[in-house]
């Protein structure tokens, strides 16, 4: 299923949704139609696990074309929140996870030309995350460096404490679109939260795909545009460390819990790795892709 967050109009709160066939079905008001309490929100639903979704999906094949009216409106006609708004915990982001990033970090950011030898770990709070459509903040007094970062995310629907690899891939709830935006000249000391965790630079939606709808998050295709022109393009396959390696390792330290979020790294072609070097600046529009899933717009507003 594709699930998002949405607003029917400018003063309503956030609603749950499932996308199909141009339209947002309304979750609360199916379980209505259906005599079930259905959840009101993606972490209520992501909490309640695998019973609800197939409830869920139940409740769509019976009312399939005999919905009450204003259950399913158009996809145009709504506002997408970020499908998490305000995520419980820090977003998990996964740095040097491509081969060839590893080698433009090392020649751009001071960074070690080697290969990690375990995922490299850094965070965004959740006050960085904005929906499809929201504007990335260009503040010139904090930067002069600001970069872009199309990535995968992982959304863990399980419990995990000390998983190993072989059943990592049973705690995916499903995968979204992150942009890991970065201001270059915004690290301190080798720590990168400062740089990557400011508000607005976590745009992430414009949905989640739960994982039955992914056949293999190891071969998906992601891209960037910026103003239409392309500078990203690679395929998770050459993911350095993978969704289980990612689950694991991160597991065996700290619990990942329903909710959390995993951005599994970008591959080369970001801003600071070009020659000359290119940023993003106010009045630009950000496009990234991910097969399967969709694409983040966000246009770079200025502040300050």
């Amino acid at each position: 299923m594709k699930l998002v967050t949405y607003r029917g109009h400018v003063s309503a709160e956030g609603r749950l949704g499932v996308v199909q066939d141009g339209l947002v079905i309304d979750v609360e008001g199916l379980g209505e139609a259906v005599g079930e309490v259905f959840a009101d929100s993606m972490l209520e639903l992501i909490d309640q696990g695998p019973d609800a979704l197939v409830a869920l999906r139940s409740a769509l094949k019976e009312t399939d074309g005999a919905r009450p009216p204003g259950i399913a409106v158009p996809l145009e006609n709504v506002r997408l929140l970020a499908p998490i708004p305000r995520p419980r915990k820090n977003i998990f982001g996964i740095g040097l996870n491509y081969v060839e990033h590893v080698a433009e970090s090392a020649k751009s950011l001071d960074t070690s030309k080697d290969l990690p030898k375990q995922p490299v770990v850094f965070s965004k709070p959740p006050t960085a995350v904005i929906a499809d459509g929201e504007g990335i903040q260009h503040n010139a007094a904090m930067t002069q460096q600001l970069d872009w970062e199309v990535e995968l995310a992982v959304i863990i629907g399980k419990r995990a404490t000390r998983i190993a690899k072989d059943d990592a891939m049973s705690h995916v709830f499903g995968y979204s679109v992150i942009n890991d935006v970065s201001a270059r000249d915004n690290r301190r000391a080798g720590q990168w939260i400062f740089s990557k965790g400011q508000d607005t630079y976590c745009p992430f939606g414009p949905m989640i795909v739960t994982a039955d709808e992914i056949a293999d998050p190891h071969n998906l295709d992601l891209w960037l545009k910026k103003n239409g022109e392309e500078k990203q393009r690679s395929n998770t396959k050459h993911l350095l460390f993978d969704i289980p390696t990612l689950i694991s390792d991160l597991s065996s330290g700290m619990t990942l819990e329903p909710g959390d979020i995993i951005a599994t790294g970008t591959p080369s072609g970001v801003g600071a790795g070009r020659d000359p070097q290119e940023w993003m600046w106010p009045g630009d529009v950000i496009e990234c892709g991910v097969d399967g899933i969709g694409v983040l717009r966000n246009p770079v507003v200025r502040i300050g």
